[in-house]
């Protein structure tokens, strides 16, 4: 292989490393809340603030892009992607049996050693004082469940439905004080099941704690939509 060849081979790859970079960065935003649904993606902020050119960051938008997290807007820009309740409800159903299979695979495999680790990451997230702690510690913790079924296409597809619910996934939490706390206590008796070894336990236990977070997610909606509704109701009595 020519010099000039593989010079230029490997500043491909050296662009490709920073496009998956800044791709990581953005969907660490999105999880943290830092980037909301609708918000418009600045380039030249984003550039400054991880002092690189632009060419990258257009690139990386493209990536996430392609995994339904943005959305490219001709002669407007980048934004993240805004998706209804309807949309996240079918993604929630799912990426549920998906979840329920991941523990299915895991039962007959998971080690004592992973099981520990499983409980210190969930006592780490019973010790989260509210939803920004909590959040990326709980995506870390579902990405390990379903990286321990030892089942990659599973994963792949799992992870690229949990990215498009990022926002909604925040929203559910957000219900009421109680949410985090249901959402813990579901976690411990999925590392029971594990632990036991129960594959038919394990899968119904996985199943059962995201069609919860969609019942949370859902109610959440409601709740919202009741407090908008009694907000006008109370504008519209005061311009009476």
């Amino acid at each position: 292989m020519k010099n000039k060849d593989l010079f230029a081979q490997l500043k491909s790859r050296r662009a490709e490393t920073l496009c998956s970079l800044v791709a990581e960065e953005l969907e660490r935003m999105i999880i943290r809340g830092e980037l909301q649904a609708g918000d418009r993606i600045n380039e030249s902020e984003l550039s400054q603030m991880l002092n690189i050119s632009r060419g990258p960051i257009r690139e990386a938008c493209r990536s996430l892009e392609k995994s339904n997290l943005v959305r490219v807007v001709t002669n407007r820009g980048v934004f993240v992607r805004e998706m209804s309740v309807d949309q996240a409800a079918e993604i929630y159903d799912v990426r549920a049996h998906l979840f329920g299979l991941a523990g299915r695979l895991a039962a007959s495999r998971v080690s004592l050693r992973e099981v520990a680790d499983l409980r210190a990451r969930a006592s780490e997230m019973q010790n989260a004082k509210d939803i920004d702690a909590y959040y990326p510690l709980n995506v870390a913790f579902h990405a390990r469940l379903v990286e321990l079924s030892g089942n990659s296409r599973v994963a792949e597809l799992y992870n690229s439905l949990s990215k498009e619910l990022h926002l909604f996934r925040r929203r559910g939490l957000l219900l009421r004080n109680d949410s985090l706390a249901s959402s813990n206590q579901e976690h411990v008796r999925i590392i029971e099941a594990l632990r036991d070894h129960s594959s038919d336990l394990s899968e119904r236990t996985m199943t059962d704690h995201i069609l919860a977070g969609k019942t949370r997610l859902l109610e959440r909606v409601r709740e919202q939509g009741s407090e908008i509704s009694n907000l006008d109701q109370s504008s519209a009595k005061e311009s009476e």
